[in-house]
């Protein structure tokens, strides 16, 4: 999260509150981030322990309470947090304003919409905070370069998505044409739900085929979902290799050799040691001419004095 955005209010002591709120390079606030994730995470059990019939039926009362304790907690918390702002409906239009007002709505939504308060799980979303007090933002770039070589890939992943459609779509209609309908084929929809389950190899056995040539047909569906489950994961790969080498590797070849895998900082060729950047002079060379103008020549006069006859 860019806090650069945000800016104090006037005044010392909401300028103190927004840096115990908003940063996270003092011990202080750094503790308030860490209890804030602490009590996030605590209100996510407690709604998740709430979903057990065993444990709502003895301890119902008890996680009602807790509920309504977190959500006043981050009521206050977000209704600070506008407070030391200059611009608070700023605040409050960004990613991490709308997670926190959404964090808080569900129990008020409880007191209108019976059930609601089941909605509280958003509240996780919040622990993204913790890329901030762990100081795990420099991650953010490698999280990058793997979105980017999704976007670039997506052309070849679509088109395979695509073929794995069609397959899936031709052998979903012989199998419906093949399979009577009390082995569960009873439509061609059904049928395509069993073969996506059938290609991905996950086999959930609610359907099965019970003719010889629908268990032939099964086992050629199988034998395809293993030899073509890792393409996608190939392309994704060497997007993100290739993506790697260009982040750190030039494309300019040696003016020496033709060599060029050089890194992207490299003054010298790996292979002949030749100056890359041709626009400008190799310092070697300008150390090696300043030497040699330095150097007294044959014909210079020297202070040797000749002996007198």
């Amino acid at each position: 999260m860019n806090h650069d955005r945000f800016k104090p209010a006037a005044g010392d002591l909401r300028t103190r509150v927004f840096q115990i709120i908003f940063e996270s390079d003092t011990p202080l606030a750094k503790g308030f981030d860490i209890a804030l994730i602490g009590a996030i995470l605590a209100s996510v059990l407690v709604v998740m322990l709430e979903s057990v019939p065993q444990l709502e039926d003895a301890h119902g009362e008890g996680f009602r309470l807790f509920e309504w304790g977190f959500t006043l907690l981050f009521t206050a918390e977000l209704a600070i947090r506008l407070y030391c702002l200059e611009r608070p409906w700023h605040y409050l239009k960004s990613f991490y304003g709308v997670i926190d007002l959404i964090a808080i709505l569900p129990t008020w939504l409880a007191l209108v919409v019976p059930g609601a308060q089941s909605l509280v799980v958003v509240r996780l979303l919040r622990t993204l905070r913790i890329f901030r007090v762990l100081r795990l933002m420099e991650f953010v770039g490698e999280g990058r370069l793997l979105i980017g070589a999704l976007v670039r890939s997506s052309h070849q992943i679509f088109l395979f998505l695509f073929t794995v459609f069609m397959l899936v779509t031709i052998f979903a209609s012989l199998m419906y044409l093949i399979e009577p309908a009390e082995a569960g084929f009873t439509s061609i929809p059904t049928a395509i739900y069993w073969a996506v389950v059938t290609l991905t190899t996950v086999g959930y056995g609610d359907i099965t085929p019970v003719t010889p040539l629908g268990q032939a047909i099964s086992v050629m569906v199988m034998l395809i979902g293993y030899s073509i489950i890792a393409v996608p994961t190939g392309v994704f790969s060497a997007e993100v290799i290739r993506s790697i080498r260009a982040d750190r590797y030039s494309e300019e070849a040696c003016p020496g050799c033709g060599h060029d895998r050089h890194e992207k900082n490299a003054r010298y060729c790996l292979k002949c040691g030749t100056w890359l950047d041709e626009e400008t002079p190799d310092p070697r060379e300008a150390s090696n001419d300043r030497s040699s103008s330095n150097e007294p020549s044959d014909d210079s006069p020297t202070d040797e004095k000749t002996p007198r006859e």
